[in-house]
């Protein structure tokens, strides 16, 4: 089989072009950032949020700065040790659980006490600006935060269903931070340390009988398809988890002006509003595949609900107790907190 001269040179032509095109991106990359989190790549966090987030960032700075992403902790460790990855910088940018690292940051726990929380966005905006008042030059100092959030309303899956707080006595429940931890406790169920990731296979094994997230996980972790029941506590939210997006200082600091801005302007209030907002909007869909599946959706009434507030007030005093003795004012920060909320609460 022969080419003619002018099938050759169109060949060479489109290869030219496409070397150059590829070479053109390599080169207009000045700044490469790895971006590590634990969820699987097509989990809601890092396809809703953080790919949104890193896509914008690469746009704003007409591809000067590229996002690699690293889903799944494939840069290695574990889900605890994401905090610490990045401030020793072993990754640019992470996205993690603060609850991860037990007792390190006190003042983001305020948002995660039973019953405190209105809406995700709202407390999400409320969380960054109480971060700006007290947190990101003291418990956040390590690390330029680009965005902190919570997710929707903490909904408990389990085995057997769950309807008053004595269910709960004796039950394995995995539960994400301290706070969680405690007041399951104080509920009688037996908490479970572990990251999220660790769950199906913890409830595939009877090593938990219960798990507490939000709706919108349970889809990539198929909790769904291994429990049952799933309890919900009317317009109430039992609880949520405080998160942090975060990038190493040094690295931040490396960036000139004009590229420090780009990150700026993709960060902050309202960001952390957005992931807050996408967050409990991903619920819906996994709440669906529930329902479709006919499992058992457990919505308590108004009475039902008043017991689990006041069984949990036992952790909030507690809370308020602690942080005092840390010298943080337990009340004054809890009143602030409620403040912010009801501000940004619609």
């Amino acid at each position: 089989m022969t080419l003619d001269r002018r099938t050759i040179v169109r060949t060479a032509g489109a290869a030219a072009v496409s070397i150059f095109a590829l070479t053109s991106s390599a080169i207009a990359a000045e700044v490469t950032l790895r971006l590590h989190q634990f969820l699987p790549a097509q989990a809601n966090v890092p396809k809703n949020i953080l790919d949104v987030w890193a896509d914008k960032v690469e746009a704003d700075s007409e591809g000067r700065i590229e996002i690699q992403r690293f889903p799944a902790m494939q840069l290695g460790g574990k889900p605890p040790e994401l905090y610490d990855q990045v401030v020793d910088g072993i990754a640019d940018i992470t996205w993690t659980v603060a609850g991860y690292s037990p007792g390190r940051f006190p003042r983001a726990e305020v948002f995660e006490l039973p019953f405190t929380m209105t809406n995700a966005e709202a407390v999400s905006r409320a969380y960054w600006e109480l971060a700006e008042e007290s947190m990101l030059d003291d418990d956040f100092k390590q690390v330029k935060v680009l965005g902190l959030w919570v997710h929707g309303p903490g909904i408990i899956h389990s085995k057997d269903p769950i309807t008053s707080v004595s269910d709960l006595n004796g039950v394995k429940l995995r539960a994400p931070t301290r706070v969680t931890n405690k007041m399951f406790s104080n509920f009688g169920a037996t908490p479970v340390g572990m990251p999220v990731p660790a769950v199906p296979e913890a409830l595939s094994k009877g090593v938990i009988d219960a798990t507490i997230i939000p709706w919108e996980v349970t889809g990539a972790l198929k909790v769904n398809e291994m429990v049952s029941n799933h309890t919900m506590f009317g317009d109430d939210v039992l609880y949520t988890t405080t998160f942090v997006f975060a990038m190493n200082k040094d690295r931040y600091n490396a960036l000139p002006d004009d590229l420090q801005a780009v990150i700026d302007a993709n960060s902050g209030l309202e960001f952390s509003g957005f992931a807050g907002k996408q967050m409990q909007v991903d619920d819906a869909p996994s709440h669906k595949q529930a329902m479709e599946r006919g499992n058992n959706i457990i919505v308590l009434d108004e009475a039902q609900v008043d017991e689990w507030k006041a069984a949990a007030a036992a952790t909030t005093d507690a809370w308020v107790a602690e942080m005092d003795e840390k010298g943080l004012d337990g009340t004054a920060l809890k009143a602030r907190a409620a403040e912010l909320i009801a501000k940004h609460t619609k």
